[in-house]
C-alpha cells in the first residue's frame, strides 16, 4: 500500500524519511529513532448507519519533535484500504458522528481567514458527502472535548469557562487581561488544585449545546457561512462540579449524564450522578451518597436507562470496589447489575436493541470483550483471545462490534468482532505491525499465604537466541498503578526494546494486580510492602530458574507504583545488579500530602500503614547501585519525591562512595516532563541512558549515553 493508505512504520506520512531497505536495522526496536517514528492508533466513532469508522493515527513531525494526531477511514467491512481524510499541522482529535453522517471533530488548526493567528481547538465539521473540514466555533479558551446524540443533531462540547466571566464575550475579555498583563496565578478555594500533570484552574469546564445561530441578514447563507452557529452554556454556575467529569448524552440528545463533584469537609469530595436537560440547562443530582461514587456510563437505546460505574469509597480496610447498576431516568432505584461477577467492568456500549451491554473488564492478563444480559444480569465473554480491546462499539444491526485490540505482541490496531461467536477479524488500518525481536510467553508460580496456595502470573518477553547455550539477562519489569495488570500494549513502557538488547523481560502482575478477582486485590490493599513484594520475588524465582535465563545477570525496573516497588525491592534484597526507579514513591509520609489526589491516598493507608511501608526507612541497607528518574511536572507523584531519594541515596545507602564523593547511583531529572516523560526526543533519551545503566551494571559492558545530554 502507498503512504496515503498507510503510515509506514517509519512515520513516512509525517514528513519523516524512510530508509532503504539495506539501511533498515533488523526490526523497529533495534533503533530508537525508528521506534519513535511507528504510528499510533487511538480512538474509534462509527457512523449511525455502520458504514464509516473512524480512528486517530499520530505520527511524528518532519523535526522528530512532537506527534500529529490525524482522522483516517477505515473500512468496517474490510474490503478497502485505510484513508486519511484530515490533514494539518495541528492535528485533529475527538471525532464523533452527527446522524446525519457529518463528522464533527476538534483541532488548533487555524481557519482559513485566520491564517497566522494560533488558535485555541476549536469545533470543524467534515461533511458526510465529502469536502473540505469546515470550522463551526472557536472560543479564546479552546473546546476539550464534543458529544454527539445517536438519534438527533444535538452535539454537546466540553468548554473552559473563567469563574468571573458573565459570558464568552467577558471570558474572552478576562482571558486577554491576563494575557496582556503576564498574570498566570491562580486562586482557589477547594481542593483538588492539580491533576496528574496540568494545573486545575483559572478556568472551570462548562457544558455547552452546538446551535444554529439566526443570522439577519438579506444575504443567503451557504455552507461555507461563517458565524452561524453559536455555543449555549447548559450549566452556569457549575463552578469546580464539572472538574475530570465523565459525560453520556442520550440518543434523543434531550439529556447529557454527567458525573459532579461535591466538596466535602477537611479537603475530601464525592462524585454524585447529575442529569442537564438540554432545553433548559437544569441539573438535577440523580444519584449522591456519602459511600459512593457514580459516573454514566452509555443510555440506553430507548432513553429511558443509564448504566451506572459505582465505585465504593475506600478505606484502610475496603477496596474502591466497582460494580454497575442501571438506573431509570423518569424515577426509581439504582438496581444492581451483575453484582457477583468478580470484575471490575468498564461499561462500552448498549446493543441497539437494548438487551444487553457491551463491557470490558481485566481478566487473567487480558482485558477481553463481554456481554452483560441487561435482564437477567447474566455474563458472557465475547472475545478469546488473550488481547486488550478498548473503544468498543457495536454496529446498527448488532451483529458486530468494533474495536481497538492490542496486547504485547501487537500495538492498537482496528478489528471487527462477531458478538454471537467472538470470531475476529483484523481491519485495513493506517498501520501495520511492526515486526518483534523476540518471543512472548505465559508465566506462573503459587505463593503460599495463610497455608493456601495463591497463583501469580504474567508475561516473559524473550529475546531471539535465548537458549539453554546463551541465557538472556532478565529484567524484572513491575507496572504502576497499582490497580492495573500488565495485558495491553504501551507505547511508554515497551519491553521488546530492552528484548532487542539481548535482554529477557518479565512482566508480572502481582498482588494488587486487576484481572485475578477482588480477593487478590484485597491481598496487597494497604500492605504494599508485603504480598507484592513476595509475589515479585517469586514470579523472578520461577523466571530466574529457567534454562534460558541467565539468574546471575538480573536487575528490576518500575515508574510510579512500579517505582515504589523498584525501591522496595532495593531495601529489602541485593539480588539484582541494579534498579532503576522512575516516578516513584519514596516516603510515604511526604507523599500523601503532597500528591494531586490526597483525599484518595488517605483512605488507602492510616499514618502507621504508611510508615510501616515506606522504603525510605531502608535507605541504609541499599547497595544496588539505582538510576533514579523524575520528571518536574508530575504532580501525581511529585518531584520531592525524586530529590529526596536522590539525596538520601548519596548521603544514607550503603553503596561505597568513592574519594570524589560520587557512587554508582545516578539521577536523570526532566525539568519539563511529566509522570511518563512524552516528547519523542526525551522518550529516546530515557531508554538510552537506561540501556547504558543496565549495559555497564548486568553485562559488565559498555553502552553510549546520547550526546544531547551534553556529557
Amino acid at each position: 500500500m502507498t503512504s496515503e493508505t498507510t503510515l509506514s512504520d517509519q512515520g513516512a506520512e509525517a514528513g519523516v524519511p524512510v530508509p532503504s531497505a539495506s539501511s533498515r536495522p533488523q526490526t523497529s526496536f533495534h533503533d530508537l529513532d525508528h521506534y519513535i517514528a511507528l504510528p499510533r492508533l487511538s480512538s474509534l466513532a462509527l457512523s449511525p448507519d455502520g458504514s464509516r469508522l473512524i480512528t486517530a493515527a499520530s505520527a511524528l513531525n518532519g523535526k522528530s519533535t512532537e506527534y500529529t494526531t490525524a482522522l483516517w477511514e477505515v473500512d468496517p467491512a474490510g474490503s478497502k484500504p485505510a484513508r486519511r481524510i484530515t490533514r494539518s499541522a495541528k492535528g485533529e482529535s475527538s471525532p464523533a458522528f452527527l446522524p446525519s453522517g457529518d463528522l464533527l471533530f476538534t483541532s488548533s488548526r487555524p481557519a482559513p481567514e485566520t491564517e497566522g493567528d494560533e488558535p485555541a481547538a476549536a469545533l470543524w465539521k467534515l461533511p458526510a458527502g465529502g469536502g473540505e473540514a469546515r470550522q463551526l466555533v472557536s472560543r479564546p479558551g479552546g473546546i476539550n472535548s464534543v458529544l454527539t446524540a445517536r438519534s438527533a443533531e444535538v452535539a454537546v462540547v466540553n468548554a473552559d469557562v473563567l469563574p468571573g466571566a458573565a459570558d464568552e464575550e467577558d471570558d474572552a475579555r478576562l482571558r486577554q487581561l491576563r494575557k496582556d498583563k503576564q498574570v498566570s496565578a491562580i486562586l482557589h478555594s477547594g481542593y483538588p488544585v492539580r491533576f496528574w500533570d496540568h494545573d486545575l484552574g483559572p478556568g472551570s469546564p462548562r457544558h455547552f449545546v452546538l446551535e444554529q445561530r439566526e443570522i439577519e441578514s438579506v444575504l443567503p447563507t451557504t455552507e461555507d457561512s461563517e458565524g452561524d452557529y453559536k455555543l449555549r452554556g447548559i450549566t452556569p454556575g457549575a463552578g469546580a462540579s464539572l472538574v475530570e467529569s465523565a459525560a453520556a448524552l442520550s440518543p434523543d440528545g434531550r439529556t447529557l449524564l454527567t458525573s459532579w463533584r461535591e466538596p466535602r469537609a477537611k479537603g475530601d469530595m464525592r462524585e454524585a450522578l447529575a442529569a442537564v436537560d438540554i432545553a433548559g440547562g437544569g441539573v438535577r443530582v440523580l444519584l449522591s451518597s456519602e459511600d459512593v461514587d457514580y459516573r454514566p456510563g452509555p443510555v440506553s437505546p430507548d432513553g429511558r436507562t443509564v448504566v451506572v460505574v459505582c465505585e465504593k469509597v475506600s478505606g484502610p480496610q475496603a477496596i474502591p470496589d466497582t460494580t454497575l447498576g442501571l438506573l431509570r431516568l423518569e424515577g426509581g432505584d439504582l438496581l444492581p447489575l451483575a453484582s457477583d461477577w468478580d470484575r471490575w467492568p468498564e461499561p462500552a456500549q448498549w446493543l441497539p436493541d437494548g438487551s444487553a451491554l457491551l463491557v470490558t473488564a481485566d481478566e487473567e492478563g487480558a482485558r477481553p470483550v463481554f456481554l452483560i444480559d441487561a435482564g437477567t444480569g447474566s455474563v458472557r465473554r465475547v472475545t478469546a483471545d488473550a488481547a486488550a480491546y478498548t473503544d468498543v462499539v457495536a454496529s446498527p444491526d448488532g451483529r458486530y462490534g468494533y474495536a481497538l485490540r492490542s496486547s504485547y505482541l501487537f500495538p492498537p490496531e482496528p478489528v471487527r468482532i462477531e458478538l454471537a461467536t467472538g470470531d475476529t477479524t483484523v481491519l485495513p488500518g493506517p498501520a501495520l505491525r511492526p515486526q518483534l525481536p523476540g518471543r512472548l510467553e505465559e508465566i506462573e508460580t503459587t505463593t503460599t499465604e495463610g497455608g493456601l496456595s495463591v497463583r501469580v502470573r504474567g508475561w516473559l518477553v524473550l529475546p531471539e537466541g535465548a537458549s539453554e547455550e546463551n541465557p538472556a539477562p532478565l529484567l524484572l519489569w513491575i507496572h504502576g498503578g497499582p490497580l492495573h495488570s500488565w495485558n495491553a500494549w504501551s507505547w511508554r513502557w515497551c519491553p521488546w526494546l530492552m528484548a532487542a538488547q539481548g535482554y529477557a523481560v518479565l512482566l508480572p502482575d502481582p498482588a494488587l494486580s486487576t484481572g485475578y478477582g477482588k480477593d487478590f486485590i484485597r491481598r496487597g490493599w494497604g500492605q504494599w510492602g508485603q504480598a507484592p513484594f513476595t509475589d515479585l520475588m517469586s514470579l523472578t524465582d520461577e523466571a530466574a530458574g529457567r534454562p534460558d535465563i541467565d539468574q546471575e545477570r538480573t536487575a528490576a525496573l518500575g515508574g510510579s507504583f512500579g517505582g515504589y516497588m523498584a525501591n522496595w525491592v532495593a531495601g529489602h534484597t541485593d539480588r539484582f545488579r541494579a534498579i532503576v526507579t522512575h516516578a516513584s514513591l519514596w516516603a510515604l509520609d511526604q507523599f500523601g500530602p503532597t500528591t494531586d489526589a490526597s483525599f484518595y491516598w488517605e483512605k488507602e493507608m492510616t499514618p502507621e500503614m504508611a510508615l510501616e511501608n515506606s522504603p525510605h526507612l531502608h535507605v541504609g541497607k541499599i547497595s544496588t547501585p539505582m538510576l533514579v528518574i523524575h520528571g518536574d511536572k508530575d504532580y501525581r507523584v511529585p518531584i520531592g519525591e525524586g530529590l529526596r531519594l536522590w539525596y538520601e541515596l548519596l548521603s544514607k545507602s550503603a553503596l561505597p562512595q568513592r574519594e570524589d564523593g560520587t557512587t554508582d547511583h545516578r539521577f536523570l531529572y526532566f525539568p519539563d516532563e511529566n509522570h511518563w516523560v512524552l516528547k519523542p526526543q526525551h522518550v529516546k533519551v530515557w531508554y538510552q541512558v537506561v540501556q547504558e545503566f543496565l549495559a555497564r551494571h548486568v553485562l559488565d559492558g559498555a553502552a553510549e549515553l546520547p550526546a544531547e545530554l551534553g556529557l
